[in-house]
């Protein structure tokens, strides 16, 4: 029963936000592409920079230098919590609309970049790095920013309409209760993506850079 229930609440939300979620995941997918692209504009030099700390970094995994879990563990969640904590206090803050489409871009553009740069450097190699390294925690963080970013936009828009057009009549204080407690739910998320990149992926590519060199 309670099952049924949380999926109809799910069902309802999605088919409520769908032309902005459909929005934030086009402007997402753009930032993918915009970073693959801007791989391929950068110069020979650049890209023999950009591969030698590659290099640097591949040898330390392999060699098993790199910062313990722990550390991952805490620079991947704190990171990507203040990215979401940002977005979630724009969400609120009416002016910061235009600020959390940039952010969503810029993490669309990061993660295109980083798989692109790979892939162009390593070619089926740089692939195989890419998915045991980038892949498997971006499977959460990235819906996760989907989300919050389409939460985000979705009570910008309703505070702009309070503010300017006098259109919701929905009491801020449950509202902005609700839009905390949905963040706080979005952290939890982050700390298990955090887990996976701290005490996953390391011996993932340890694995795969062992087996390519």
């Amino acid at each position: 029963m309670k099952k049924k229930m949380y999926q109809n609440v799910v069902v309802t939300h999605l088919r409520e936000h769908s032309s902005i979620y459909l929005f934030v995941i086009v402007l997402f997918l753009m930032g993918v592409i915009f970073g693959a692209i801007v791989v391929n504009s950068l110069s020979f030099s650049q890209k023999e920079d950009l591969y030698y700390y590659l290099s640097q970094f591949f040898g330390q995994v392999s060699n098993g230098k790199i910062a313990t879990s722990n550390d991952l563990f805490l620079q991947s969640f704190m990171h990507n919590s203040k990215y979401i904590g940002l977005i979630g206090l724009l969400g609120i803050s009416i002016i910061g609309l235009p600020i959390i489409l940039i952010l969503l871009f810029i993490k669309g553009m990061v993660v295109g970049f980083t798989v692109g740069f790979l892939v162009n450097q390593m070619g089926w190699n740089g692939f195989l790095l890419s998915f045991v390294s980038v892949l498997p925690q971006n499977f959460l963080i990235i819906p996760v920013f989907i989300v919050t970013a389409t939460a985000a936009v979705t009570i910008s828009l309703k505070m702009i309409k309070r503010q300017f057009m006098k259109k919701i009549s929905e009491p801020i204080i449950p509202m902005l209760g609700k839009y905390v407690l949905f963040f706080l739910a979005a952290g939890l998320l982050l700390a298990v993506a955090a887990g996976i990149e701290a005490y996953l992926s390391p011996s993932l590519m340890k694995s795969v850079i062992d087996s390519v060199q």
